[in-house]
């Protein structure tokens, strides 16, 4: 991967690094640092642990002052519902910041690109990047505008197969079931291809490189059928 890499995520993210050896750091998995002999505290890891808090924070302060009638425990839910690893893949991929992430052959080989767990992590590693070379205040305004915007929409997303099930049975629709429609490419990196049925009617579709991701896809593709929106093209 050449230098220029830097200059064009720099640009997506809307954030010029005073210290780019940050940038790289947080793009970097364990084994490509392993590959290449980098001493272990230059892979995402540490970063990762920083952004975590400071997502944390920043995403309580802004439920906190967003929703001055909710109570504690439902400030809670959604704030784990925000900060969740399924949530912060998707704001990831939503940037493109997987296409970067940086990892040795056998962990792409394995399909390593495609895991909401190294995605969602490599999300919170360049916040954690952002707040030491920016501070608090560019960190929070990554966050808020890639993470904290749009929250409804990404909300019936991410909580899509419980919303549906919800609807479903408050609406008294009927049965809700999920059907493994194929499966397809290599052991190593398999992309399952689902479809959501009420009443064994097929309502939506979904692919994913699991079964849970093929699944949430296709109760979004019924929701937004069921709620009159415009279908989403499927991956």
């Amino acid at each position: 991967m050449q230098e220029d890499w830097m200059a064009e995520l720099e640009q997506i993210i809307g954030y010029a690094f005073a210290d780019r050896r940050l940038l790289r750091q947080a793009m970097t998995h364990s084994s490509c640092a392993n590959e290449l002999k980098i001493n272990k505290c230059e892979d995402y890891e540490r970063l990762e642990f920083l952004g975590d808090a400071v997502l944390e924070l920043t995403s309580s302060d802004y439920i906190f002052r967003a929703n001055p009638d909710m109570p504690e425990g439902k400030m809670t839910k959604l704030r784990s519902s925000i900060v969740c690893e399924p949530a912060l893949a998707y704001c990831a991929r939503e940037l493109g910041l997987d296409r970067f992430i940086m990892l040795g052959r056998g962990e792409e080989a394995t399909g390593g690109r495609a895991r909401d767990s190294i995605v969602s992590d490599v999300m919170e590693a360049v916040i954690g990047a952002v707040y030491l070379d920016g501070g608090q205040e560019k960190a929070g305004e990554f966050i808020r505008k890639y993470i904290l915007s749009d929250l409804e929409h990404k909300k019936l997303f991410y909580d899509a197969k419980t919303i549906l099930q919800e609807e479903v049975q408050k609406t008294g629709r009927g049965t809700l079931s999920y059907e493994l429609i194929r499966e397809e490419g290599p052991e190593h990196d398999k992309t399952f291809c689902v479809e959501a049925l009420i009443d064994g009617v097929r309502m939506g579709g979904g692919s994913g490189h699991s079964k849970k991701a093929a699944e949430q896809k296709a109760a979004y593709e019924a929701l937004l059928k069921l709620r009159g929106g415009d279908m989403p093209a499927e991956d």
